[in-house]
């Protein structure tokens, strides 16, 4: 166990809504002050009510992860406020559904700036401040389609499999400074974004799930709080797949 004194810094990225308000809610439950990051200011200010009508310490910061200047001014901004940054979790993510051969390159281009540049762009801005700290907590989310590929999804699933390959080298190069990174890969997961697809199509994810059944956003949540634990500190460069068993079938 860490002998820290000071309240932990987490940077939430997607924190508005569904797995990331989860997220949040987890973080902060473990005593961290959790800093509340979407371009939703009002659903955000319901996160952070809360949370804090349920004892933790938290703050709302309205941002668009993919204008690269504001994301790294925000995690800058963050560092400053607090004289430190200790988590960070990359959980925003975006979805632009196609085939292969229909798919634009605006829709490849626009997943990969949301889901891997702003990724990319905020573990460098954190990764000084955890290492003036000499600890930090990186995790970022991924997705089963990144593992095993997914039909429509090309940009997406592309995406999701670079986050994977660019969090073990973060493990690899931040070790010696005391700060892991690691990825929870969500499976089917119940939440706003999967409550508007056809019937059929929930019931085939659950047809082809072990658990029979979707996941919740407080499952995943639970992931990420061990991994942004103090207890968490001999893992690092790992995908934790939270999926009811969908990648073993």
């Amino acid at each position: 166990m860490s002998d820290q004194t000071e309240q932990r810094i987490a940077f939430i990225t997607g924190a508005s809504r569904g797995i990331g308000a989860s997220i949040a809610k987890a973080v902060a439950a473990q005593g961290r002050h959790v800093v509340l990051v979407a371009r939703n200011a009002d659903k955000l200010d319901e996160v952070k009510q809360s949370i804090s009508d349920a004892g933790g310490s938290a703050q709302s910061l309205a941002c668009d992860i993919g204008d690269q200047a504001a994301l790294e001014g925000a995690i800058e901004s963050v560092a400053k406020e607090h004289k430190r940054l200790d988590i960070l979790i990359n959980n925003a993510g975006i979805t632009r559904d196609n085939l292969l051969l229909r798919m634009t390159d605006e829709e490849f281009d626009e997943v990969i700036a949301v889901n891997l540049r702003s990724v990319f762009v905020a573990c460098r801005a954190a990764l000084r401040p955890m290492m003036r700290g000499k600890w930090g907590r990186i995790v970022n989310l991924g997705s089963v389609s990144g593992l095993v590929g997914n039909p429509g999804q090309a940009n997406y699933a592309a995406s999701k499999a670079a986050v994977v390959g660019f969090t073990k080298t973060i493990a690899k190069e931040m070790a010696a400074k005391n700060v892991t990174a690691n990825v929870v890969a969500p499976g089917f997961i119940e939440t706003d974004m999967t409550d508007v697809l056809p019937e059929s199509v929930k019931q085939l994810a659950k047809d082809h799930t072990p658990l029979k059944r979707m996941g919740q956003p407080h499952e995943i949540a639970a992931a990420v709080a061990f991994l942004t634990s103090e207890d968490a500190g001999y893992v690092t460069g790992q995908v934790l797949t939270v999926d009811g068993g969908m990648t073993t079938v």
